[in-house]
């Protein structure tokens, strides 16, 4: 079996009960094979990024430790998505049931049509950082920097942390 590396994976939804909808996609995620779950944020509410005639999101982040290449991992990243309903409609930002991002796949870098690693955008986004820094505050994000330097130039917009007894 090939060894193993952390990836970190960045959920959201804003459809279909979204609380439910990201718990469900936890528990799948852990359910991958050669991949297991070793920890998650808590759940985040935040306004959308794109039109703003949407419900807010509630995000998260996941840590886990796969044996599978970067693209596997997609793969299973978007089954999971599609046994909760996802439908890519083609609206950039639009809302949605479940997205799951492949945010870093150990330290590796990825430039393919169908995936970038590190995530585009991530070193933009309030809801990928904060959550990401609750479980691994110490990371260094390939060709970006600390993970401390990253969230000290991304002020957030809004994003609240929801207690885990929330529902």
């Amino acid at each position: 079996m090939p060894e193993c590396c952390p990836a970190y994976v960045a959920l959201g939804s804003n459809l279909d009960d979204p609380k439910s909808q990201i718990e469900r996609a936890i528990m799948a995620l852990d359910a991958i094979p050669q991949t297991r779950l070793l920890q998650r944020s808590c759940l985040y509410i935040n306004p959308p990024i794109g039109p703003q005639d949407q419900p807010d999101f509630i995000n998260a982040v996941a840590r886990l430790d796969t044996a599978l290449a970067p693209l596997d991992l997609l793969d299973a990243l978007q089954a999971i998505e599609a046994d909760q309903g996802r439908v890519r409609s083609g609206e950039h930002w639009g809302p949605r049931t479940l997205d799951l991002d492949l945010l870093l796949h150990g330290d590796r870098t990825l430039a393919i049509p169908r995936l970038t690693l590190p995530h585009p955008g991530m070193h933009e986004r309030d809801f990928v950082l904060y959550p990401l820094a609750e479980i691994a505050p110490w990371l260094v994000i390939p060709g970006l920097g600390s993970l401390d330097a990253l969230i000290a130039c991304c002020p957030s917009r809004g994003l609240l942390p929801l207690d885990r007894s929330d529902g």
